[in-house]
C-alpha cells in the first residue's frame, strides 16, 4: 500500500503470501500466552491477522510483545508461514497463515477500554458506546456498518453520474422557510438580531438549479430539523437529493428504478430484489390493501373489506361505524385460531394504542364455524360470506376492525398485520421488496387551524387534470408525489414541482399565506418561476436509512459515525452546550432562563 509502516493490510495476506518477508501494524484484538509462544491476532478495518512470537526463534521479539494487551497499538516485521496442521481458521480470510515475527514494537499503550472491543455484548449501554464513540467505532460489526454504508454512497454517485446527472453543493446557511420542522437557526454577528437557518432540505435552491438549466442534478445533502427524535430521526442527516428538468412523473420514477436496481445489485449482490420492476401502488390502493402507506409487501395478509357482508347484522359495533360512513375490514392470521385470551388481549391493546375503538376476533373451527364473542351476532349466511371474502380456513384467526372514520381503521388494522407478520416470521429477512406509492392527496384538512395544509410540501404540483378543482374542491386533489418504499419503511419522497408561479401561488392562498407572506418566504422562487422555468421533479432520499436497511438494523444510529442521543445531545464532545458571556455579546445575544 505504500505505507512506511506497513507492507500489507491485516486482512490482505494469503497462503500465496508464505515465504515474503511483511510488515503488519494495527491493533491487538487478543492476546494468547503459551510460555515460550505467544499468540496475537492483530486487527485493521481490513482484517485479522495472526502473529506469531517465540521466546527460542525472536527472544527479542517475544520480549518486547510481552507487555502488549488489548487495543494496544503494534507493529511487526516477519515471515509468513502456513500455519501448523489442523490449526488453520476457515472464519478468518487469512486463516491459512500466521506471521513467524521476529521484529515487535509497540507504538502505542493503551488503557483499558469502557467495553470489549473484540466481542458483541449484547445490552451494552448506548450512552457508554456514544460516549466513547471513537473506540465503538474500532468494533468490527460497527466498521461493517459504515463501510457498507460508504460503498453504498460510492455506488450512488457513479449510477448517478452514469445517468448524466452533475454534483452540485448547496449552502448550509439559507434563510428559515416553513418546510414541515422547526429550523436550527445561526445568529450573524455582522446582521445584529438577524438569522440563517440550516436547511431542512435543499428544496428551494434544487429548484432553482433547474431554472438555472442545470437539468439533471444531485448531491449527498446535508439536511437539518430541529424535531422530537426516534430510531429513523436524527437532527441532522444525509439524503440523496436529486432534481430533474423536462419530465414526467414516470421518467423520474424509471430513473431512480434503474438507480436504486443497480446500486443493490453493486452493493449486496447476494440479497434478491423480490419485485422488479417495482410495483406502484396509489396512495389509496396502499391504505384499503396494507392499511399503510409504506408498506412491507413480503408477505400477503392484505385486509379484507367486510362492510357489505356484515351490513344487515344487528351488532352496534359493526352497524354504528356503517351508520357513520365508515367500514368493516379484517386480515386472516394462519394458524392462529388457538390464540390465548391472553395473545387477544394483546392485540386489543394494540389495535387500540393505534386508534380503533376495539378489535372484533373469530377463531375458525376445524368445521369451518366462527367462533368468538361476536359470532352469536353472525347467522349462517353471513358466516360464510366472510369465511368466502377472507379466504379463511380451519385453523385461521380473524381480527377485525371496524371505524366511523376509514383512514383511522385501515391504519389498526396495518399496524396489526405487521404484528402478525412478526409473530408468524413472515417478513423475511434479507429480501429487498421495493415499490413505489403514487397519487397521495394534494391536500389535508387541518382542523385545529381550520385551513388546508400540503400533504407533502407546498411545491408539489397537482395531477394537471385536477388543477381547476383546487379551490372548489381541494380535498379531491391529488399530488403528482410519489414514495420509494423499502421493506415497509418509507425510504425516500419527491414529486413534480409546480413550475409556474400563478398555480403555486395559488397553492400558497389556499393554505392560508398571503401574497406577501408567500412573496416574504419564497421570493426568490416566485420570482425566477417567472424567467422561463422548465418543468421539473425529483426526489429525496434518506441515506441514513437506506444503510440502515441494508445493514439490517433499526436505528439509523447505528450506520452514522457520529449520531447525538434520543435528546439530541452529543456525549461525546459534550454537545450542545453554553457559549460565554464574550461570544453572546459579539453576537447580540442574551440568554433567558426558565426559572
Amino acid at each position: 500500500m505504500g505505507q512506511s509502516l506497513r507492507t500489507h493490510t491485516c486482512g490482505e495476506l494469503r497462503a500465496s503470501h508464505v515465504g515474503e518477508r511483511v510488515a503488519l501494524a494495527g491493533w491487538v484484538h487478543r492476546r494468547r500466552d503459551h510460555g515460550h509462544l505467544t499468540f496475537i491476532d492483530l486487527r485493521d478495518r481490513y482484517g485479522i491477522t495472526q502473529v506469531v512470537t517465540s521466546a527460542d526463534d525472536g527472544p527479542q521479539a517475544h520480549a518486547a510483545a510481552d507487555p502488549a494487551r488489548g487495543e494496544w497499538v503494534v507493529r511487526v516485521e516477519g515471515g509468513v508461514r502456513h500455519r501448523p496442521e489442523g490449526t488453520a481458521n476457515p472464519e478468518l480470510a487469512t486463516g491459512e497463515i500466521e506471521v513467524a515475527v521476529d521484529r515487535f514494537e509497540v507504538l502505542n499503550a493503551s488503557k483499558v477500554p469502557p467495553f470489549y472491543i473484540n466481542e458483541e455484548q449484547p445490552g451494552l449501554d448506548e450512552s457508554l458506546r456514544l460516549k466513547h464513540r471513537y473506540l465503538d467505532l474500532r468494533r468490527p460489526p460497527v466498521q461493517e456498518r459504515m463501510l457498507l454504508r460508504s460503498r453504498l454512497a460510492s455506488a450512488i454517485r457513479r449510477a448517478l453520474e452514469d445517468e448524466g446527472f452533475v454534483e452540485i453543493e448547496t449552502p448550509s446557511l439559507i434563510r428559515s422557510t416553513p418546510e414541515g420542522a422547526r429550523d436550527f437557526v445561526v445568529p450573524s454577528r455582522l446582521r445584529p438580531g438577524e438569522f440563517y437557518a440550516l436547511p431542512q432540505s435543499p428544496q428551494v435552491l434544487k429548484q432553482l438549479l433547474m431554472v438555472a438549466g442545470y437539468d439533471r442534478y444531485y448531491q449527498l445533502a446535508r439536511a437539518w430539523r430541529d424535531e422530537d427524535l426516534r430510531g429513523d430521526r436524527q437532527p441532522e442527516h444525509t439524503q440523496v437529493d436529486i432534481e430533474m428538468s423536462f419530465v414526467t412523473e414516470e421518467d423520474v420514477l424509471d430513473t431512480v428504478e434503474r438507480m436504486v436496481t443497480r446500486v443493490a445489485g453493486e452493493v449486496l449482490p447476494d440479497r434478491p430484489l423480490l419485485h422488479q420492476p417495482f410495483p406502484r401502488l396509489t396512495y389509496e390502493e396502499a391504505m384499503d390493501r396494507y392499511g399503510s402507506d409504506k408498506p412491507d409487501i413480503r408477505f400477503g395478509m392484505e385486509l379484507v373489506e367486510l362492510t357489505d357482508a356484515v351490513a344487515g347484522v344487528d351488532f352496534r359495533v359493526f352497524s354504528e361505524p356503517i351508520a357513520a360512513g365508515g367500514r368493516v375490514r379484517a386480515i386472516c392470521a394462519p394458524g392462529c385460531a388457538g390464540y390465548s385470551r391472553k395473545q387477544l388481549d394483546e392485540l386489543t391493546d394494540l389495535a387500540r394504542r393505534h386508534g380503533a375503538a376495539g378489535l372484533v376476533h373469530l377463531a375458525v373451527g376445524d368445521d369451518g364455524a366462527l367462533s368468538g364473542p361476536a359470532a352469536k351476532f353472525l347467522d349462517a349466511s353471513v358466516q360464510e360470506a366472510i369465511s368466502q371474502q377472507t379466504g379463511s380456513g380451519p385453523g385461521d384467526l380473524l381480527l377485525i376492525v371496524a371505524d366511523a372514520d376509514p383512514i383511522r381503521g385501515a391504519e389498526a388494522l396495518g399496524h396489526l398485520r405487521l404484528e402478525m407478520g412478526d409473530r408468524l416470521g413472515l417478513r423475511t429477512p434479507g429480501v429487498l421488496a421495493y415499490l413505489w406509492i403514487r397519487r397521495f392527496p394534494m391536500f389535508t384538512w387541518d382542523a385545529e387551524g381550520q385551513r388546508w395544509d400540503a400533504t407533502h410540501n407546498p411545491f408539489s404540483a397537482p395531477v394537471w387534470e385536477e388543477l381547476d378543482r383546487m379551490e372548489s374542491d381541494p380535498g379531491s386533489v391529488h399530488a403528482q408525489q410519489y414514495d420509494l418504499v423499502l421493506n415497509g419503511w418509507e425510504s425516500g419522497g419527491g414529486s413534480i414541482r409546480i413550475h409556474r408561479r400563478e398555480v403555486l401561488e395559488r397553492a400558497f392562498a389556499l393554505m392560508g399565506h398571503t401574497l406577501e407572506s408567500a412573496r416574504d418566504q419564497f421570493g426568490a422562487l416566485l420570482d425566477a418561476l417567472e424567467y422561463g422555468a422548465p418543468p421539473h421533479g425529483g426526489i429525496a432520499i434518506g441515506l441514513d436509512r437506506w444503510a440502515a436497511l441494508y445493514a439490517e438494523v433499526d436505528n439509523i444510529r447505528e450506520v452514522m459515525a457520529f449520531p447525538k442521543t434520543q435528546s439530541g445531545t452529543d456525549l461525546m464532545l459534550d454537545a450542545p452546550s453554553p457559549i460565554g458571556p464574550e461570544q453572546l455579546d459579539e453576537l447580540h445575544l442574551r440568554v433567558m432562563r426558565d426559572d
